[in-house]
């Protein structure tokens, strides 16, 4: 019985490899889109840093001191 299931797999596997197979590439280009939204945090670090030497400089722009 095993003898059998074997010669059947080993016949099976014979002829899947006699069909043949075509890979192609993709016509159109991959498209990946990750939704990744990294302009707010940048906008917000820069806002806090200008405010910062705003408050450490502001002879700069002829602003009052406090």
């Amino acid at each position: 019985m095993r003898t059998q299931v074997l010669t059947g797999l080993g016949a099976a596997m014979l002829a899947a490899a006699c069909i043949p197979v075509q890979i192609q590439a993709p016509d159109r280009p991959i498209e990946i889109n990750l939704n990744v939204n990294i302009r707010q945090e940048v906008i917000v670090r820069l806002e806090r840093d200008a405010a910062e030497i705003l408050e450490e400089n502001s002879e700069l722009f002829g602003a009052p001191t406090p």
